[in-house]
């Protein structure tokens, strides 16, 4: 039933004198109207008369927002002037969307989650995203070399599940972007540092921390508690232990693990459920004890090993063994860190 005219404005200069007591809002935040506050549903219908947003009246808000049709906001929620959230989004009650952030549909940020930053640049998150509890997206880095007033940017793919109290942050410069790709699962307080690169179909186990600008290729896995060097490599494929520290490059395909990450053979479980084939997965095997596994003096330097899988009449005509090597040898690139260290013996690993 609606509020008589004489109590909603008596309302509307109470709220007013309580917000003169309160800290300030961001500049984006305060020119509100307070209809959402005096009513007991606001139901905003988008033009062309589609489907409603749906707005609890203790959210706030701003007007120039772009909201798409059966956008759900909660209590206590709070939406920026510039910000877009995309069709049949969900905010549960006390999350946020800040700066120049926009949603793709079908999006949910759960209670107390933040996505955006007051900062030059922007946070583009795709469709059928999940925002888990209290988790911080496209905020300001973390690298002292930034600085104020640059504009920096992050770029969410489509499906992926970030769970509660996950960090990601936005570039420390201009000209880069920190990319996450699609049908990722980032678990429980991990932490994606600025200018990283994550591809697709990841798991990132719970507490695993990536330093700036580490590369992620696809389809790795990494256990809990890992941390990894800025500017490493992870190479599709792989799986880290959990409690690594890695502060090289990982190729794919391969498994590492150790306080001080080596390699510990061929990620051969990760294959399997990926479907490789027995007879790539004997290749990659015998590749991979022919570079990393030698065990007498008539092998030749690490370098004559790579070229000799490379010209093997067999293996060279395996697409995965070609790619294993490449990305070893792109490793030893100039501005590259190397792979993580390995016995020649047969201690190197069990493939």
């Amino acid at each position: 039933m609606p509020m008589p005219p004489s109590s909603s404005s008596a309302l509307s200069r109470l709220i007013k004198k309580q917000l003169q007591h309160r800290p300030s809002l961001p500049i984006s935040l305060t020119n509100i109207t307070l209809k959402r506050f005096t009513s007991t549903l606001t139901c905003e219908k988008n033009p062309g008369g589609k489907s409603p947003a749906f707005i609890h009246p203790a959210a706030i808000v701003h007007p120039n927002a772009v909201l798409g049709q059966g956008v759900s906001i909660g209590p206590f929620c709070s939406v920026g002037s510039t910000v877009k959230l995309g069709n049949a989004c969900q905010l549960y009650p006390g999350s946020h969307v800040f700066g120049k952030s926009e949603l793709g549909d079908n999006c949910i940020l759960m209670t107390g989650a933040v996505v955006g930053d007051e900062l030059p640049g922007s946070t583009a998150i795709g469709c059928n995203n999940r925002i888990g509890h209290h988790a911080v997206v496209g905020i300001r880095c973390q690298d002292l070399k930034y600085k104020p007033g640059t504009e920096c940017f992050l770029e969410v793919g489509d499906n992926n599940d970030i769970r509660e109290h996950t960090s990601i942050h936005r570039s420390s410069r201009s000209c880069e972007k920190t990319i996450i790709g699609d049908d990722n699962l980032i678990m429980g307080s991990c932490h994606i540092a600025h200018d990283c690169k994550v591809g697709s179909n990841n798991i990132i186990a719970n507490n695993t921390l990536l330093a700036g600008h580490v590369v992620v290729e696809d389809y790795v896995h990494t256990a809990g508690a890992s941390v990894v060097h800025q500017f490493c490599h992870i190479g599709s494929f792989s799986f880290i232990g959990g409690g690594s520290v890695v502060s090289q490059d990982v190729p794919k395909y391969i498994m590492v693990a150790g306080e001080r990450a080596e390699l510990r053979g061929l990620n051969l479980e990760g294959l399997r459920r990926h479907g490789f084939s027995s007879s790539e997965m004997r290749s990659l095997k015998s590749a991979y004890r022919k570079i990393f596994m030698a065990s007498d003096g008539t092998s030749g330097s690490f370098e004559d090993r790579l070229a000799e899988v490379e010209q093997h009449q067999e293996w060279a005509l395996v697409p995965s063994v070609c790619f294993m090597v490449q990305s070893i040898r792109n490793s030893f690139k100039e501005d590259r860190r190397g792979i993580c260290k390995f016995r020649s013996r047969s201690s190197a690993g069990s493939v």
